[in-house]
């Protein structure tokens, strides 16, 4: 009997690439599936047991969840290259109060209702829309760095804080591969007495 794949979800811009290798070398026998998943999701599909753990975009409501903090990531404004933002090397939050701004699932930051002049889509979708010269968006780095385009730049927003990305697993999942995925996270050798 082959037991289940191992599902780690991650948000867009997470890379799990690293700790999947190191899985796929040290339990060969264990399936490992990767789920890109979005950020408005992540939640739920933890929660329902679609997934076994998830690199999540932080916060998220702990209660009946673990949660490892692992990396921050530093805020950034995208806007078309022939956009003011271009010349600037670092922006405030200041800077954009005149701007449209665009809001995709993978933001990580929610500006307040009356400077919100479109509904969330995907980061791709709403990077394509700066990129043709309609508004800004505030994504993560890594987001930025994903969806690159020479018709776009991105600048660091200063007094933004940084999202963070972390690791989550249901309280009562108690299927040992989440240890074994944890001390890999962590960087436990293939020795290490923790379990």
């Amino acid at each position: 009997m082959t037991s289940l794949p191992f599902r780690v979800g991650f948000v867009t811009g997470a890379t799990p690439d690293k700790w999947a290798g190191v899985w796929r070398q040290r339990q060969p026998r264990d399936r490992l599936d990767l789920v890109p998943v979005e950020q408005d999701e992540q939640e739920i599909l933890l929660r329902d047991g679609a997934l076994d753990m998830c690199l999540v975009r932080l916060p998220i409501e702990r209660e009946g969840l673990h949660c490892i903090p692992l990396y921050d990531e530093v805020p950034v404004v995208v806007a078309g290259s022939e956009h003011l933002v271009s010349i600037a090397t670092e922006v405030v939050l200041a800077d954009l109060d005149d701007e449209q701004l665009v809001l995709p699932h993978a933001s990580g930051w929610r500006p307040s209702a009356a400077q919100l002049d479109w509904p969330p889509m995907s980061a791709r979708d709403a990077v394509e829309t700066v990129a043709a010269g309609t508004g800004v968006i505030i994504v993560p780095m890594s987001v930025a760095r994903l969806y690159a385009r020479k018709d776009v730049v991105h600048r660091p927003v200063t007094d933004l804080p940084p999202t963070t990305v972390g690791l989550a697993w249901l309280v009562d999942n108690d299927d040992p591969r989440i240890q074994t995925f944890v001390g890999i996270v962590r960087g436990r050798t293939e020795r290490s007495s923790r379990g």
